[in-house]
């Protein structure tokens, strides 16, 4: 039986482990065993490596190393092995195992690779790799998350927020939280999340009536005292739903305010939000035993943000959550958590950790002359003590460190930019899928697009607009303030009504463009039509019988209803900002040797007339060139834009944020 024997290499920094594992560029042809990782899990109980061979281009060989490990040795997350893999390990599939050597003190020295005796070999000695695998230099060619990967190693993964779907909804935080934990559990990781038991005295109190209680309460410090919480719980698609309890997430409104505004106790609603999620881990035995210390908290936006902080200064110093790591998620920048500095007491922290969250505001930014400015602000104290920064998309990661786009936390955010990324969101294509949509009133595909004008020719109908199908139908879905561009839409609306198109717009939000959209709509009688509040099926039929969904958002961390419009042959035409330009990609009529590529089309600045010209190359191009159109419609719809992909890209930051000590002050 042929032997192979190697030393191993020195170790790599985490700057290299992290460029080789996102297949980036390496240095030298050969892959090195980075024992970093190595060296983690072999004094955890690590019992084999395995190694992969694989044909370079020129000929050679490289390899690619697995850890199979103990389960339990693991401390945050464990092994998880298939059939496929336990075969290589035995042989079964051209596999070779590798057995130490060590010296006369027990110390291992190296390592004796083994071929299995029906795995080829030539005339040289050297071992045949097996058909079936992919090069080493193709797997790291490209990026995590456009192709499915094995899960390796599984997390115990906590998510804080305000608010997930179809529990509580404002937004898409909401709809982030309420997927991205399902696509987690269903790649192996074991799932918590954690969010407010809000009750409304509405039909929406319904939604949380499969939760029971655990009859765990439990005691938590701030605001000065003693405050007790209980804990509500639901298993469903394979995530640990928890609610978190206390009267003050019992008032009629939203999760964060009502027809008066913002509720005047959201300090203290959320710090006790996130006091409770650092205890949920610990004392709630789901499904028979807790999450325990190990794990990974995915913190989501300023209500959350105080859950890296506590751990930092309440915990770790104890020995409780050592091996914990902490993500943040940023989905909207703009709010921060921001309060009187007087209100630090109120937030459970020791004395000595005001410089997490203080802030001072900008001279141009206070109410008066002797306003020192000085205020806690809880966004950027997670920013300080979270082991990672995420973003909803990439555009946004880039965005939040400009001056503009920053919000007063770009010189922080640049300063902590090596352990920032962004991810775009996913969208639930079970949800939003036109072949099997029972909001719409004909099925349709990317091979089969006869329905859509159907749907179009309905949805005219229904809102009374002359039936025209080969008009051009421009549609919006969305907020109704200064964010998403409405400004833009109201001052172009004169000049856009003079052409033959229609247009029909869906939101509520700032009263006067309500009042706006209800004056365009006896202005343009036939042109236009506002639908004043949001209704569920009608946004799905606008986003299956409009031609062009219109979005001049000023600033979108990431956009949803682009990416429902794409699924739906719906061309966005956007404003080139954030996740908007990361997804829409501009129409290329000439590209790929005139078979053109694109999904719509951006366009920057945000001016009236910038707008309306793109509007117009939108419009001649349905009209002139029906060829073109069906391909940017079909390139739009068979586009990857499910949570899996997203989920992928995740597990690699989580990966990340373990290469490096948690934060400690």
């Amino acid at each position: 039986m042929e032997a192979l024997t190697f030393a191993l290499a020195l170790p790599c920094e985490p700057s290299s482990i992290c460029s080789e594992k996102a297949g980036l560029s390496s240095p030298g042809a050969g892959r090195r065993l980075c024992l970093v990782s190595m060296r983690r899990w072999m004094t955890k109980g690590a019992s084999s490596l395995a190694l992969r061979r694989s044909v370079t281009a020129n000929g050679g060989t490289d390899h690619e190393y697995d850890v199979i490990g103990d389960p339990q040795s693991q401390g945050s997350f464990s092994a998880v092995e298939d059939e496929k893999k336990k075969k290589k390990m035995s042989g079964g599939e051209n596999g070779l195992v590798m057995d130490a050597e060590r010296d006369s003190s027990g110390s291992i020295v190296g390592y004796q690779l083994v071929s299995p005796p029906q795995t080829g070999v030539d005339g040289n000695g050297v071992v045949s790799p097996p058909e079936d695998l992919h090069t080493v230099e193709a797997e790291e060619a490209e990026e995590v998350g456009p192709k499915e990967m094995e899960t390796r190693v599984t997390y115990n993964v906590v998510f804080v927020t305000s608010e997930a779907a179809p529990y509580s909804k404002t937004g898409g935080l909401g709809d982030v939280c309420g997927s991205l934990p399902i696509a987690l559990a269903a790649r192996g990781h074991r799932v918590m999340v954690v969010s407010p038991r809000y009750l409304n005295g509405t039909s929406t109190d319904e939604n949380c009536a499969g939760a029971v209680d655990l009859k765990c309460p439990t005691k938590v410090y701030c605001f000065g005292g003693i405050q007790e919480v209980g804990f509500f719980h639901e298993y469903r698609k394979g995530v640990d739903w928890v609610f978190v309890n206390h009267p003050s997430y019992h008032r009629p409104g939203n999760p964060y305010g009502d027809v008066h505004g913002a509720f005047g106790d959201n300090q203290f609603r959320f710090t006790l939000l996130c006091h409770a999620a650092c205890e949920a881990p610990l004392v709630l035995p789901l499904g028979g035993f807790t999450y325990g210390e190990n794990c990974l908290f995915l913190v989501n936006d300023w209500h959350a943000s105080l859950v890296p902080i506590i751990l930092a200064a309440k915990y770790r110093p104890y020995g409780v959550y050592k091996d914990s790591r902490c993500i943040l998620v940023i989905h909207n920048l703009a709010h921060q958590g921001v309060e009187a500095a007087a209100t630090y007491k109120n937030l459970g922290l020791p004395s000595e950790w005001y410089g997490a969250v203080g802030w001072i505001f900008p001279t141009w930014a206070r109410t008066h002359a002797l306003d020192t400015g000085e205020a806690v602000n809880l966004l950027k104290g997670a920013i300080v003590t979270a082991d990672r920064i995420l973003t909803v998309s990439q555009g946004y990661s880039w965005e939040i460190t400009t001056s503009e786009g920053g919000y007063g936390l770009h010189e922080l955010l640049s300063s902590r930019k090596f352990v920032l990324n962004g991810i775009t969101n996913g969208i639930d294509v079970k949800e939003w899928n036109p072949s099997t949509d029972e909001h719409i009133c004909s099925h349709y595909s990317s091979t089969d697009l006869s329905g859509k004008v159907l749907c179009k020719t309905a949805l005219q109908k229904e809102l009374g607009l002359p039936i025209k199908p080969d008009c051009p139908l421009i549609g919006f879905i969305g907020r109704l303030d200064y964010q998403k561009g409405i400004d833009i839409i109201r001052s172009a609306t004169p000049e856009l009504m003079e052409d033959d198109i229609q247009f029909v717009m869906l939101g509520s939000g700032d009263h006067q463009y309500e009042n706006w959209m209800r004056l365009a709509e006896s202005t343009y009688r036939e042109k236009f039509r506002g639908w004043v509040g949001f209704n569920v099926p009608i946004s799905h039929r606008i986003t299956a019988g409009c031609d062009i969904l219109l979005m001049p958002s000023r600033f979108e961390p990431c956009g949803l209803n682009q990416l429902y419009a794409m699924r739906y042959g719906t061309i966005p035409v956007v404003h080139a900002t954030g996740g908007l330009r990361d997804t829409v990609q501009n129409f290329k009529p000439y590209a790929q040797e005139g078979k053109s590529e694109g999904t719509g089309w951006t366009f920057s600045p945000l001016t009236k007339e910038s707008m309306l010209s793109a509007l117009r190359t939108a419009i001649r191009t349905y009209r002139g060139h029906k060829a073109s159109w069906e391909g940017l419609m079909k390139r739009g719809m068979e586009k990857d834009f499910t949570w899996e992909n997203a989920a992928i890209q995740y597990e690699q930051v989580f990966h990340w944020a373990f290469l490096d000590p948690p934060y400690v002050k």
